[in-house]
This record gives C-alpha cells, sequence and structure tokens, in this order.
C-alpha cells in the first residue's frame, strides 16, 4: 500500500506501535525500498489519544487502516487483544477521524473470514456474515462500525472484503509464505518435511499487489461503499502446495506431513468471492495468477534462504 501510493505522489506517514516486533515492519518496507520515503510516527490502535494527535497534526485525507492481531489461530489464544486490536482499534480510528478530520475518506480492511461458515456457495457483498474465529468475529465488529460511522456521521468510510491476498512480504505462520518457506528450505537441504494441517481447506488466493490497487480505488469513488475483492477461484491447501512443490521441482508426497497440531478450532471450509461489483464500479480487475504469485514467493525464499 505504501509503495503504491508513493508511487501515487502522496506523502505517507505510518503508525507505528511500540512492539518487539516493530523490527519487521521496517524490514518490511526495507525490501521494497521505501523506507526511507515514509514517515514513522508512534501511535497505537489502542490508544485514542495518540489516534488523535496524529490526525490533529498531520490532517490526513486518505486514512487506511490495515492494523489488526492478523493471524487467524492466534486469535484463540488471545481473543480479547483480538478484540481490543483488530475491533476496537477500528472504532478508535472511525472516532478520531470524526472528531479531528471528518472529512478525511477511510479504508476499513475487512476480511473474507467473516464469511466463516459460509451461507452462499460464492460471497458478495450480500451474502450472510458467521464468523468462526475470535479474529473473524472482531472483523466484523470493525465492519459495521466503519458501516455505522457512514450512515450515522456521513463520514466516507468503506470497507474492501478482501480475500486471501499474498506477496513474499507475507507472515511465515500463514499458510502460503509456510509453504513456499518450508519447499524452499526442502529445496536448499536445510529440511527434509512440511507439517501442515487441513490441507483440505479451500481459499481465493490473490496478489497483494492487486489488491492494494483496489483499496485506493474504493476512496477515489464518488460516494463510499462497500466491496469484495477476490479472484473467483478457489483452490484447496492441497494443490496450493503441489504448485509449489512441483515449482521446485520436488516430489510433495515425499516431504508433506499432515500435524493434528494445526487445525483449527473451528474450520472455514471453504472460501470463493464473487468480485463482481468490484469489476463494474471501480474498473478492478486482478492481473497475477495463483501460479505466477506462488513461483514469486518461492523464489524469494530461495534467495532469502540461499547461504
Amino acid at each position: 500500500m505504501a509503495q503504491l501510493l508513493l508511487d501515487k505522489g502522496y506523502r505517507v506517514t505510518g503508525l507505528l506501535p511500540r512492539r518487539s516486533t516493530s523490527d519487521v515492519n521496517l524490514a518490511r518496507l526495507e525490501w521494497l525500498g521505501v523506507a526511507g520515503d515514509i514517515e514513522l510516527i508512534d501511535g497505537d490502535l489502542q490508544d485514542l489519544s495518540s489516534l488523535i494527535r496524529i490526525m490533529q497534526t498531520r490532517q490526513p485525507d486518505e486514512v487506511y487502516n490495515l492494523g489488526a492481531q492478523s493471524f487467524v489461530k492466534t486469535s484463540w489464544d488471545q481473543p480479547l487483544l483480538t478484540g481490543q486490536v483488530t475491533g476496537m482499534g477500528a472504532a478508535n480510528m472511525l472516532e478520531a477521524i470524526r472528531l479531528i478530520k471528518p472529512d478525511a475518506r477511510f479504508y476499513q480492511a475487512s476480511t473474507s473470514e467473516m464469511y466463516g461458515l459460509i451461507q452462499e456457495p460464492k460471497q458478495s457483498e450480500a451474502t450472510p456474515f458467521y464468523p468462526r474465529s475470535p479474529y473473524a468475529a472482531a472483523k466484523l465488529y470493525a465492519h459495521w462500525m466503519t458501516i455505522n460511522y457512514r450512515e450515522s456521521f456521513d463520514l466516507y468510510a468503506c470497507s474492501g472484503i478482501l480475500f486471501n491476498h499474498e506477496s513474499p512480504l507475507r507472515g511465515l505462520e500463514f499458510v502460503t509464505r509456510k509453504v513456499t518457506d518450508g519447499v524452499a528450505r526442502i529445496k536448499l537441504g536445510l529440511e527434509q518435511e512440511l507439517r501442515l494441517g487441513n490441507i483440505d481447506a479451500k481459499r481465493d488466493w490473490g496478489h497483494a499487489r492487486d489488491y492494494v490497487k483496489a483499496m485506493w480505488l474504493m476512496l477515489q469513488q464518488e460516494q463510499a461503499d462497500d466491496f469484495v475483492i477476490a479472484t473467483g477461484r478457489t483452490t484447496t491447501v492441497r494443490d496450493m502446495c503441489r504448485i509449489a512443490f512441483n515449482a521446485a521441482g520436488l516430489d510433495m508426497d515425499s516431504h508433506l506431513v499432515i500435524d493434528p497440531a494445526f487445525f483449527r478450532p473451528a474450520e472455514v471450509d471453504v472460501l470463493l468471492g464473487n468480485p463482481a461489483k468490484a469489476k463494474e464500479k471501480l474498473g478492478w480487475e486482478p492481473e497475477v495468477t495463483l501460479e505466477a504469485m506462488i513461483e514469486e514467493m518461492l523464489q524469494a525464499d530461495l534467495k532469502r534462504l540461499q547461504p
């Protein structure tokens, strides 16, 4: 997102909570080559006072809230923290905008996980939600608060209901990156096996580079609205793994191990997005295929792990 905005001539300010993991985010900005072009300031989604201060001093035209405790598995171990950061954090940001900069345009990163136990085979903006994790429930609160602030206070506030979007910057705890990192390690002789949980779960995977374009497009419309952003193609984790192993010239069945420790307490079996509204109203289309994305991630991990 930061790279896209910089390319468009924006002045970009990033909110930086003081955590022991802050250097991880800096490393991602450095990997993109934009770390020196962004103003990073101290602030926290859980601290309304810091958000008010930032609104007062920076007077932003657009606000993109991508902050969250976003790892689904961890949300069962830390449900209250997830609710505070992922749910209440968005409400805090909306309140700071309402009080200080009500003409700012606000983007909320909603998620396909809100659909959970799917109520329709293909999920659109009109599909009922059925969250299956504390993370999804927190995101649903943030999603509805965004709609409420739009309708109650006439804020330009919109949500992008994004299906899984990946890149070489994805955290190692997420399945796509866990797979490409694991396959790279096996290819280089650093590991012998890749351990995963439910590989029959299906997801609609796209590239983050495509999806941030959709985020930006949402804030350029005359009227604020909510959009599903997806490829319209669903693939099992098993087949995604096979793509990665094949790209490395390896036999998946010789290295993949199913470990029950990685199963979720409540599984989301299938997610498949319907991006028709985004295609019609935003003129948005995904450009990077799943195969090309996995190849890019694998090559990045091979390069990173090379001695």
